[in-house]
């Protein structure tokens, strides 16, 4: 544990978006609830990470909140992002709803307040709108958007005056986001990478295990290294376990060649795993 927290205090793991130092590797907090959902997410700061992802959606922000108290922790090392749901953006309930999530929390101030998915219910431009007032009101530090297509993230921009910090996407070795990956670059904006073991799919893939036992790690540490060795990618893989939570952390003591950056690479195509029935019309793969 001494040396990752080392290692993660060495700056190896900041993203430095428009002059903004943003975690590059963080925990996403889906199912972790309840008393050993605490113990998770505990464990979690106990080995460095400073960048918990959580949802309103997720009914656990208090145990979130619960778990950031217990540890001890001041306020300013942490960076804690939150989502409001798509049947929830409608824009007259956008600052109470930060509200809400700001006492369920307990944290004073979001760092980052995302649309959870686009929903054309709503204007964008009122959307918009709402999260820049949030910001403006100080409970958000900085906004942003989650599974937004190329041409509905460009139009998010321009309404937003280029205040958007990130879009949260699916990505893994299987799914091939370089054409979101290269607009996101263009805008100095972050790719935060869900999922990005691809459901556990990565686990038993033959060429990462191969890369790994050149390395001396496992399949899921290759394709981590893969995806922050990426300039403007982060990521939030999802896990209860210590043993896991620690391996997840413990990929920056090697790195991947260029060859192996590329073999890994060549397995991208169109594995999209989450595409939920009010998903927007994607980008081609």
């Amino acid at each position: 544990m001494a040396r990752i927290c080392a290692a993660w205090r060495c700056g190896l793991l900041y993203r430095n978006i428009r002059g903004v130092e943003v975690p590059a590797l963080g925990l996403g907090t889906f199912g972790l609830n309840g008393d050993a959902g605490v113990r998770s997410i505990r464990t979690a700061l106990d080995l460095g990470y400073r960048m918990l992802d959580g949802a309103q959606r997720y009914g656990n922000e208090a145990y979130v909140g619960r778990a950031i108290r217990e540890s001890g922790l001041p306020r300013e090392q942490l960076f804690i992002t939150t989502k409001i749901w798509p049947t929830d953006l409608d824009p007259a309930n956008t600052s109470r709803l930060a509200d809400e999530s700001l006492q369920r929390l307990d944290c004073g101030y979001l760092d980052l307040l995302l649309v959870h998915w686009p929903n054309p219910a709503w204007p964008l431009a009122a959307i918009i709108d709402a999260f820049l007032a949030v910001k403006a009101a100080g409970k958000a530090r900085h906004i942003g958007v989650s599974n937004f297509p190329i041409p509905l993230l460009e139009d998010a921009l321009r309404l937003s005056g280029g205040e958007l910090l990130c879009n949260q996407v699916e990505y893994h070795p299987y799914l091939n986001q370089q054409p979101m990956l290269d607009a996101l670059r263009r805008h100095d904006m972050l790719l935060t990478a869900y999922m990005p073991l691809g459901r556990g799919r990565v686990h038993d893939d033959p060429l990462l295990l191969r890369i790994g036992e050149a390395h001396g790690k496992s399949a899921e540490q290759v394709t981590l290294r893969w995806l922050l060795q990426q300039d403007h990618v982060g990521a939030i893989p999802r896990s209860s376990r210590a043993e896991n939570l620690k391996a997840n952390a413990d990929i920056f003591d090697f790195a991947l060649t260029a060859a192996e950056m590329a073999e890994i690479g060549a397995l991208r195509g169109a594995g999209r795993m989450a595409s939920p029935p009010f998903a927007p019309t994607w980008d081609p793969t």
